[in-house]
């Protein structure tokens, strides 16, 4: 297995693997164009991050089959018997298709190890349109920044908050963050660093009373456009210069702040 990870230099403007605000021990996971930084505690990943090559993406056969990572003890990975005979879904955090670029056998090999498990985090199955804008938020990053910049880092994880529902041992992430970044173009040359960040809430879709998971008969997934500030304490994870390069922040949307229901793609601010 290729581990070269996350390049904090692929757009061309440092950004350093996020972290935790307060020091726990983490297990940091190279993979092909990724990382994962495993919280051994929880069995679930605390930060992801990966580089994605807009215009050497490769169409890449759906492959690979759910897998424990040998380098991790099993019990510090949420695995199969969390997923078993319920409706859970194992929810990529790095999807499939980010890392999947440059050459083909490359792309193969990094599309595969996005299977194992501790890329993974328990998501309702429940389906639904603002799961589906969840799902396709990189392809509309990568669309807006264009033929001159068709790269973009982004950082994935669970929210790990201390009130999660326990279920089959493992506490469930009611919500997850997604911060986007890319190198934009300005008129003096210089690349600038922009950034936008995203919570999907599934909190109305858990129900694990009396140790079983329910899909509760009323309740969907929520996705929000977020202040990346905001994010980096609901998560308890430093995104560093992420923070201050928040579109949100920016003059022309700073006056609406706090958080951006989002319904269609369009509802999403990225200048």
């Amino acid at each position: 297995m290729t581990s070269a990870g996350y390049d904090d230099g692929f757009l061309g403007i440092p950004i350093p693997l996020p972290g935790p605000a307060e020091e726990r021990p983490l297990r940091e996971l190279p993979y092909s164009r990724f990382t994962v930084l495993l919280d051994p505690s929880r069995r679930l990943a605390a930060v992801t991050a990966v580089n994605i090559d807009g215009a050497a993406l490769r169409d890449v056969s759906r492959s690979g089959e759910w897998r424990l990572d040998p380098r991790v003890p099993a019990d510090e990975q949420a695995g199969p018997e969390l997923y078993a005979g319920n409706d859970l879904d194992r929810g990529h955090l790095v999807r499939r298709r980010d890392p999947g670029w440059g050459e083909a056998a490359e792309a193969r090999e990094a599309t595969e190890a996005t299977f194992f498990y501790t890329n993974a985090a328990p998501q309702a199955a429940a389906f639904n349109q603002s799961k589906d804008l969840w799902l396709g938020l990189e392809d509309h990053v990568l669309q807006y920044a264009g033929a001159t910049a068709q790269r973009v880092s982004v950082f994935t994880a669970p929210v790990l908050a201390s009130g999660d529902p326990i279920y089959r041992g493992v506490a469930i992430p009611r919500r997850f963050f997604k911060v986007a970044a890319w190198a934009a173009a300005t008129e003096y040359g210089m690349p600038r660093l922009e950034a936008a960040g995203f919570v999907l809430d599934q909190s109305e879709l858990l129900d694990v009373r009396q140790g079983a998971f329910v899909v509760p008969r009323l309740g969907s997934f929520r996705t929000f456009q977020a202040p990346i500030a905001e994010l980096a304490d609901l998560a308890g994870v430093e995104l560093g210069p992420l923070v201050d390069a928040d579109v949100l922040a920016a003059p022309a949307v700073r006056g609406e702040g706090g958080w951006r229901h989002l319904l269609t793609p369009e509802d999403v601010r990225l200048r």
